[in-house]
């Protein structure tokens, strides 16, 4: 990772919930030793599934909760309880929630600019995420996507150092989801650090520069996308590769760690493939009958691959 000093630190970060009812009033520790760092000019990727301790990390991060263990400091400071001094540096955009129902979304993003002593360019980042489109209607009757580009620019509004942003793509459009990428590169290479959860794995290779995968609680895996992708596919016993040819070839008699499937006809795909003498394998087959396929391809792995075999360790696991 980089040399410079961060802006978000988190070092062992414990969080308990309870008493719970069904577990005879017992604490849930939720959070058991959660450690990253985040750095400006840098978008810094958490990624779990649902339970896995993301939005309690974030909520820990923004001094929403109070951490039960570890540390964290936020542009050098505890977040829990922080002075409005620290809140003025740091911008927030939640997933659900947070905006005020029956306003209007440019009068709305105008008093939120005016709380901060140096506020972006409120008019600049209307134009920007086509608020415009829809400035007459309430929050209440927008769509998904139009809420998510009004809650980006209330988190942007106070000129952040830091922004936290919690699915920021989700329910927008191809053009809206352009414009909010190329906005979060821009404020990238501005020096802002930015913080983000997802669920669309597509988005998360694109944007990210470090990932941290999360699972029950602790960190499972991190790195670059391609650090991520390049370990996976070392440690990976096997791959898959796909071929289109003739529909309804008869398939011939593998070893038993490889699978010739035809999903659908004339569209192949053999899996389990481990090594060179795999893929010999099957041209030899291809020589003997004279096939010459007409596509081929062996993907390299994905930041989705990656997140879906850990997910299936977790599972078994447990």
């Amino acid at each position: 990772m980089s040399n410079v000093s961060p802006s978000l630190v988190i070092e062992d970060l414990l969080k308990d919930f309870g008493p719970v009812p069904a577990l005879d009033g017992r604490m849930v520790r939720v959070l058991n030793g959660i450690s990253l760092r985040a750095d400006p000019g840098s978008v810094t990727t958490l990624l779990g599934s649902n339970g896995a301790g993301k939005s309690t990390t974030l909520a820990c991060a923004q001094g929403l909760l109070r951490a039960d263990g570890g540390t964290i400091r936020l542009l050098g400071q505890d977040p829990y309880g922080a002075p409005p001094a620290l809140r003025s540096r740091v911008g927030v955009m939640l997933q659900d929630g947070g905006l005020p129902p029956s306003l209007r979304p440019i009068p709305l993003l105008r008093h939120v600019a005016s709380l901060y002593q140096r506020p972006a360019d409120i008019n600049a980042l209307i134009e920007r995420l086509g608020i415009n489109e829809f400035s007459n209607t309430s929050i209440r009757r927008l769509s998904g996507g139009q809420k998510q580009r009004v809650a980006l620019a209330a988190a942007l509004a106070g000129n952040p150092e830091v922004v936290f942003l919690d699915e920021p793509s989700a329910g927008l459009d191809p053009q809206s989801r352009q414009v909010v990428f190329d906005l979060i590169t821009e404020l990238r290479e501005a020096g802002l650090c930015i913080v983000l959860t997802t669920h669309l794995m597509e988005d998360a290779q694109r944007l990210s520069d470090y990932v941290y995968i999360i699972d029950d609680g602790l960190n499972v895996a991190e790195g670059t996308v391609a650090e991520l992708t390049a370990r996976a596919a070392h440690e990976s016993t096997a791959q898959a590769l796909s071929f289109t040819a003739a529909a309804k070839l008869e398939l011939p008699l593998l070893p038993g760690h490889l699978l010739l499937l035809e999903p659908s006809p004339g569209e192949y795909r053999l899996e389990g493939v481990r090594d060179a003498h795999d893929l010999a394998t099957l041209t030899a087959w291809w020589a003997e009958l004279g096939i010459l396929p007409e596509t081929l391809s062996m993907q390299p792995r994905s930041l989705e691959d990656v997140f879906l075999e850990i997910a299936d360790k977790g599972n078994d696991v447990n």
